[in-house]
């Protein structure tokens, strides 16, 4: 490395280390008003849980204060540099834009794999982590109000409509904690979607090693596909539906937003339904391609600083960093966009993760072809 390298590499160090350590402070701040330490505590937490908390809930905040640190910390670097015509000196002396940035460009590459690592490990990791115990105080509290197990961690109007084998799911109530669902209802459907036979229970829970459900105390109803007429009815202590082997974690997750899931999960929804035109699936894809997708933003917000503040000695580094700031709000208003058009079947979930960071690839390429 070069003196310049060292030079610029240190100067944007420097200020992107304290504006990660201000940001993560100040979404610190947030989750501490979002889950104060005393709800925490009225919840059955212990000190040492609430520490335990906020410690596993920070990492997942990388993948927000990554790329506004990046972007914030290479805006006043380059601006200072501009303003003080150190740019300019470094390129009085022959380095052309490329060589006098260089260094800037292999951190950022950097940046990326640390980017693909955080999103596709340590986020997940941190999210997964952080709600379950989120819900192991729920469960604290609620069974200190209630001797009644069936009313503690409650998923409440739980559905799956499992396409491939032809069952739709309704759960009036789900518990977490017992893993038990009360008042289940499962419609057996043919190819057609017609109902061929149902069967209504008061509780149901999956077994895992028979891979199955039971179901306790109910009926199944028997219908004429054709006309939907009813042919036979059956009630029942106890039934054990082996063939039935919906995994109850997976017809919760299908209920969650997008964005509170983890790439893992993610990747789970969309396997499973593959096979499947489901349109709910689309948003999950939708979600798991920006994702990885936002691995590349280091280098494109690298790619979108540079053109404006080291632009020329007689224009304003103001001007710069404010046309920098305007083309990063196209990137997400066309982030924005493309997911709605996603999300809604109007364009391939792939295509919509990717096409923000194309359209803004395209745009700094241009105005890099207009540096002199």
């Amino acid at each position: 490395m070069t003196v310049f390298d060292r030079y610029i590499l240190r100067e944007w160090l420097k200020i992107l280390g304290l504006i990660m350590c201000a940001t993560m402070g100040l979404l610190l701040i947030q989750a501490l008003y979002d889950d104060s330490p005393g709800e925490l505590m009225e919840k059955g937490a212990g000190k040492w849980d609430i520490l335990l908390y906020y410690a596993t809930i920070l990492p997942s905040y990388f993948s927000i204060v990554l790329p506004t640190s990046l972007l914030l910390s290479l805006l006043f670097v380059l601006s200072k540099m501009h303003r003080s015509n150190e740019i300019t000196a470094m390129r009085s002396a022959g380095l052309n834009i490329f060589a006098t940035t260089r260094a800037l460009w292999i951190a950022s590459a950097f940046f990326c794999a640390v980017s693909l690592v955080l999103n596709a490990h340590l986020v997940p990791t941190s999210i997964e982590a952080s709600r379950k115990l989120l819900e192991s105080f729920e469960y604290r509290e609620s069974a200190q109000k209630t001797a009644e197990l069936g009313t503690i961690g409650l998923e409440t109007s739980v559905t799956f409509d499992n396409q491939r084998k032809g069952r739709l799911w309704y759960i009036n109530r789900y518990s977490r904690y017992t893993q038990k669902g009360y008042g289940v209802t499962v419609s057996v459907l043919d190819q057609q979607r017609h109902e061929r036979s149902r069967l209504m229970a008061h509780e149901a829970h999956y077994d895992v090693a028979a891979r199955g459900w039971i179901f306790t105390g109910g009926r199944e109803l028997w219908f004429n596909p054709e006309n939907g007429e009813l042919i036979r009815s059956v009630a029942f202590a106890q039934k054990v539906v082996p063939q039935f082997d919906e995994d109850p974690t997976l017809m919760l997750l299908i209920d969650r937003r997008p964005a509170r899931l983890s790439l893992f999960e993610l990747r789970r929804i969309m396997d499973y339904f593959e096979v499947e035109s489901n349109p709910k699936v689309r948003l999950y894809a939708v979600r798991y391609y920006g994702v990885l997708a936002d691995t590349l933003l280091p280098l494109i917000i690298l790619a979108i600083a540079i053109p404006f503040t080291v632009s020329g000695v007689r224009v304003s580094p103001t001007v710069g960093v404010s046309k920098s700031i305007g083309l990063f709000f196209t990137y997400y208003l066309t982030n924005t966009i493309a997911n709605s058009l996603g999300g809604n079947g109007l364009m391939d979930p792939l295509w919509a993760a990717w096409l923000p960071n194309i359209t803004v690839i395209g745009l700094a390429t241009f105005f890099f072809g207009r540096l002199r």
